[in-house]
């Protein structure tokens, strides 16, 4: 039944811009459900983000009809700071949301939302790809989707699913604590909150759904896939340096021992080592292009070379290998330099070899060829930070594991 006063079970928002062809049927569909199939208090809200057509005013009609039917005008877009704001204003135990288009079958919300009014769980979305989902949609789009999840699993280690499934609900104290975290206001909102759930021991609940693409959204795929991969890295970011507190929010609400962000899949592995590599790379090279003024070039190339190697080595071993903490540091940072001098001789030979052929190289000549040779010794360097310096690491978390669980 629908409810008024000031506290009740379920508050369901609908995000909405310029959505004047489908935001009548789609309200009175989900209101009629509500009122037919729902035995708990609810509302509807719908968060219109500065809609520029008639969305705003269809909506508030809808809301001066529809018993339960509730109106937020936003001056700003994005769907995140749509869903920040209602959530964090809504005094329902339980805050949802689902896509405008209805695109998943709303048989699914009743298990979305039990486990969280029983207090289960803590989160809970629906989901595309597990086995018993039944789902439309264009190849390119299931192609697109399935890539993503599979990134989205190898960068951040994480367990869930379908982070971008429209349809997805949280318990209120569990909103409060994680929502003003979330930094993004665009669509890598749901992603964002998810990961940092996840870290933080919270219980997600999957509940597989039905779904049919809607041909009409007006989603920009390859925008919005280049802002997730900021997204990504970003909330990687905070997460290792600490600004989002994931012990502290595990010590309110986690679920299970809490322990450090779980090791990195291979492909993971690869990814994050990449993103290192390029940016050591790029840094090498400012700061041999920097020395060589200063120093003769074999010089420049063993400081910038030093100096880069150092600081590859700590972020390969907390973002890339999951080691935290200091304990080991010191002797990683060791045989980390016993990489680094394999690499000097890699691309000190390099150089060699270059004068050896053209004495007469430019600094510029000296930087692609350094460059090169520094590209193939920090191959050689991840596979020996993965089969050496964090061997003794990833064997003791599995023997870990074992005396856990037995």
């Amino acid at each position: 039944m629908a409810h008024s006063l000031d506290s009740f079970a379920l508050d369901v928002a609908l995000p909405v811009y310029n959505e004047q062809a489908a935001i009548e049927q789609s309200v009175r569909t989900l209101h009629d459900y509500l009122s037919a199939e729902f035995d708990a208090t609810w509302r509807i809200t719908i968060a219109d983000n500065a809609s520029t057509d008639d969305t705003a005013a269809i909506a508030d009609r809808l809301a001066s009809e529809l018993p339960g039917v509730v109106v937020v005008h936003l001056p700003e877009k994005g769907r995140g700071r749509a869903l920040r704001t209602v959530w964090l204003d809504s005094p329902a135990e339980v805050v949802a949301y689902l896509d405008i288009d209805l695109s998943t079958g709303l048989s699914a919300l009743p298990p979305l939302v039990a486990p969280l009014l029983s207090g289960h769980s803590d989160v809970a979305i629906g989901t595309r790809l597990a086995r018993s989902s039944r789902v439309t949609r264009s190849a390119k789009r299931e192609f697109i989707s399935r890539s993503y999840n599979l990134l989205l699993h190898g960068a951040m280690a994480v367990k869930f699913s379908d982070a971008q499934c429209g349809f997805k609900a949280v318990r209120r104290d569990v909103a409060l604590q994680l929502v003003p975290l979330v930094e993004d206001d665009g669509w890598f909102f749901d992603t964002e909150l998810l990961i940092i759930a996840e870290r933080s021991g919270l219980r997600i609940h999957e509940v597989p759904v039905d779904w049919v693409d809607d041909p009409a959204s007006s989603v920009d795929v390859v925008s919005t896939a280049r802002d997730d991969l900021k997204g990504m890295l970003r909330v990687g970011r905070s997460i290792v340096t600490g600004r989002v507190p994931i012990q502290a929010i595990y010590a309110e609400l986690g679920r299970r021992p809490f322990d450090p962000p779980r090791r990195p899949s291979f492909f993971g592995q690869v990814l994050r080592f990449g993103v290192v590599g390029v940016l050591s790379t790029v840094a090498y090279a400012l700061l041999y292009l920097w020395l060589q003024q200063l120093v003769p070039g074999q010089v420049a190339n063993f400081l910038a070379l030093l100096i880069t190697a150092v600081a590859n080595t700590a972020a390969n071993r907390r973002f890339t290998f999951g080691v935290s903490g200091r304990g080991g540091a010191v002797a990683h940072q060791f045989q980390g330099l016993v990489v680094f001098g394999i690499a000097w001789l890699i691309t000190s030979g390099s150089l060699v070899g270059l004068h050896a052929l053209r004495p007469d190289a430019s600094a510029h000549a000296e930087l692609v060829v350094l460059t090169a040779a520094n590209l193939f010794a920090t191959l050689l360097r991840f596979v020996l930070l993965r089969l050496w310096v964090f061997r003794q690491h990833r064997v003791g978390a599995a023997t870990l594991g074992q005396l856990v669980t037995r």
